[in-house]
């Protein structure tokens, strides 16, 4: 296998030696190699975004399925504190995660989530409900998003990794924006089928039993997803590195205190990166629906097919930002395209609010994703970049997690509360302008953003 990896095609802009070590011997791939390797990193992400979606999607009647208290406000909201947890176990889980793929390898890793992940999306879809199991019900709900939590930790650090890994040079963000299409893809999907399930099922059916359809057939995704990433090649760029340190099966272990003494500043600068486009995500994506149907008073259908529509313009828009990123720099054109949405999001709910038609709504969802794709698709090759092969992961899934959790999952929680205390419909507008000015800060100011800013193609600081 790692004679097969090696060639005289190196990548010189490659940081896997960036730690003092001699570069990486020289690898090139097969087509089909890439394409498995692509494969087999996208598809446990768009499981995670899956089923995140479809709970979102179907936040009331989970509400009322599994939180019967009578109090629609109260019940809704433990719904999405029961979905925040999933987020707020996730930097543990990628910790622990990042740091074992950083021993252990990408493929072994990436294997092992999916069949997690797998678990709880099923143990999702076919636990009783509150009537019939009573507290039992919330409790295996509670513990399903642990485990998913858990799982998801690691599962964007790894496979952003392995898709950089495996990426030529020149392309290591058109690669990397493979991971958020994913994303789209699932978008697609989920919000395909809540509309297709919120259009021809009635309210009791799908209480009694539709909704859970989704989390069912999304559970398949796992024994498939295992046999693809099971049959994968390693990273070329974590074999080369184990070749450097005498073939060892594991890289030795580092403390966290001490990764954080040496990389907490692209720790930062990663964090930066990802916040603006979590809050804009999880709020136009995950928390738009449930929006648009109690502030706006809009059917739910309306919103799922913006959202659906939304994927679809995904579909090509990430791809297309990671093309430019690679082409002009990807730190160069975040600050531009992050300043102008947070200058363009409260004009752009002000549109909205001031008349509230599907219409006005879906054209809104279209500009947002607009906006989103060129912001996120480089976001996997820019995290990678920023850190070398022995700690790509962990380093990945720390910045991640952490910006995801406290900007993206709690956001539903934050925002419906924030409405619900201060009864302005505004508040998204404000989240996202202040989820904006503090990426902006944080890449702006950090040593690793000024440093990639200036050089595109610059190795991570030692």
């Amino acid at each position: 296998m790692q004679t097969m990896l090696r060639s005289a095609h190196a990548d010189p802009a490659s940081p896997a030696g960036a730690d003092g070590a001699a570069s990486p011997p020289p690898i090139v791939l097969g087509g089909a190699q890439v394409r498995r390797a692509v494969i087999a990193s996208v598809i446990g992400n768009g499981l995670e975004w899956f089923d995140f979606l479809i709970y979102a999607y179907f936040a009331k009647i989970i509400a009322h399925v599994f939180f019967p208290l009578g109090n629609p406000f109260l019940s809704t909201s433990l719904t999405f504190a029961t979905f925040a947890v999933g987020f707020i176990v996730r930097p543990l889980g990628g910790i622990a995660i990042g740091a074992y793929a950083d021993r252990v390898g990408r493929r072994k890793t990436l294997s092992m989530l999916i069949l997690l992940m797998a678990l709880s999306t099923v143990l999702m879809g076919v636990t009783p409900s509150y009537r019939s199991i009573g507290i039992a019900a919330p409790l295996l709900v509670l513990l399903a998003r642990v485990l998913q939590g858990l799982s998801v930790g690691g599962e964007f650090a790894t496979a952003a990794a392995m898709l950089s890994e495996y990426a030529p040079r020149g392309k290591k963000m058109f690669y990397g924006s493979f991971q958020m299409t994913s994303q789209a893809i699932a978008l697609v999907l989920s919000s395909g089928f809540a509309y297709f399930l919120t259009t021809h099922l009635d309210r009791a059916a799908l209480e009694s039993w539709g909704w859970r359809i989704p989390f069912l057939l999304g559970a398949v995704v796992g024994p498939v997803g295992f046999y693809i990433r099971h049959k994968v090649a390693e990273s070329p760029e974590f074999v080369a590195l184990r070749d450097q340190q005498g073939h060892r099966t594991q890289a030795p272990r580092a403390s966290l205190g001490r990764f954080l003494r040496e990389r907490g500043d692209a720790v930062l600068c990663a964090m930066g990166v990802i916040i603006v486009g979590a809050a804009t995500n999880y709020l136009w994506h995950t928390f738009m629906p449930s929006y648009i149907e109690r502030q706006l008073h809009l059917p739910l259908k309306n919103a799922l097919l913006g959202t659906a529509a939304s994927g679809l313009v995904s579909l090509a828009g990430y791809p297309l930002a990671g093309k430019l990123a690679d082409r002009f720099g990807a730190y160069r054109l975040f600050f531009p395209v992050v300043t102008v949405w947070v200058l363009a999001a409260y004009p752009l709910f002000l549109w909205v609010l001031a008349h509230p038609t599907p219409e006005r709504v879906f054209a809104a969802q279209m500009m947002a994703t607009v906006v989103l794709s060129l912001m996120s698709g480089p976001h996997p090759g820019m995290l990678t970049q920023l850190f070398p092969t022995a700690t790509r992961s962990t380093g990945v899934a720390l910045a991640y997690n952490v910006a995801v959790t406290l900007f993206g999952g709690l956001a539903p929680l934050t925002v419906s509360t924030l409405i619900t205390v201060t009864g302005s419909n505004f508040v998204p507008a404000y989240y996202l302008v202040f989820a904006g000015v503090v990426s902006l800060l944080l890449v702006g100011l950090t040593r690793s953003g000024r440093r990639l800013r200036r050089d595109p193609h610059a190795l991570p600081l030692d």
